[in-house]
């Protein structure tokens, strides 16, 4: 066990802002009670009695909820505190604004990709349908050509990476599912992912394509360990090809700098 040194003093915990204890109070309320989009929290002069709290206490905690995204404040006529449910696209901004100042690396999106899509995919096997199917076949159709313009090239690379959307929309595990599809986002949003997609070259992408076209019969099979060995080969193969193309895009403008 650790002593303190004779005359000094543990640092104090800091305390807890009345409004973050007020904000999370109403949080376990709207989960304990199953409210849902649209339901209305207490009247204002309520919460004050409730809580015991300033109305400005309480105004700035609602505020914060509100920033979050889980709460929506209307004012006039019939207005007031009602539940909102933050959307995905809303969840994945935030998180990429924490992300932005990081230096984020294609390998290192790739690092987890290699990790969680095998399982993204197992966990999709028996939730996906015919229709299921039936988008990611629609979705190959969209990059299985020659791009016509620098247009349809960019909708191709967007294409390729929401065929892994949809199979992650299929999982059983929501957390799984969102990380997976944070990744695909990050991917299409990166600076460096971006001017890569940009480029004008030919993409080789038909042992991509054979991949998918694989990994489509192997869970219509239901065959768990090939699901897992093919899409595990796909995001090594992917890798390789986006760090390839990264290599040549910084080898590129090196040349033009010189």
């Amino acid at each position: 066990m650790r002593v303190s040194a004779p005359g000094t003093k543990k640092p104090a915990r800091k305390a807890r802002k009345r409004t973050d204890e007020i904000a999370e109070a109403i949080k376990r309320t709207i989960m304990e009670h199953g409210l849902e989009p649209g339901d209305r929290l207490p009247q204002e002069k309520d919460l004050i009695a409730q809580y015991a709290a300033s109305k400005g206490t309480v105004r700035e905690a609602l505020k914060s909820l509100e920033v979050q995204g889980l709460v929506r404040i209307r004012t006039g006529p019939g207005g007031g505190a009602f539940v909102e449910r933050m959307s995905e696209g809303r969840a994945m901004s935030l998180l990429g604004n924490y992300l932005f100042a990081k230096d984020v690396t294609i390998a290192d999106i790739y690092e987890l990709r290699k990790a969680l899509e095998p399982l993204v995919a197992v966990s999709a096997m028996d939730n996906m349908d015919e229709s299921g199917f039936r988008r990611l076949e629609d979705i190959i159709a969209v990059y299985d050509h020659e791009a016509r313009d620098a247009g349809e090239r960019w909708q191709q690379r967007m294409a390729e990476l929401d065929f892994h959307t949809v199979v992650a929309e299929y999982s059983d595990n929501a957390l799984l599912s969102f990380q997976c599809r944070f990744l695909q986002r990050l991917l299409k949003d990166l600076a460096v992912c971006r001017d890569i997609y940009l480029q004008p070259q030919p993409i080789l992408r038909q042992r991509g394509i054979a991949y998918q076209r694989e990994l489509i019969k192997a869970m219509k099979a239901g065959d768990v360990e090939v699901v897992r060995s093919i899409i595990s080969e796909h995001m090594i193969h992917a890798e390789q090809q986006m760090l390839t193309l990264e290599a040549t895009l910084e080898h590129r403008f090196i040349d033009e700098s010189s």
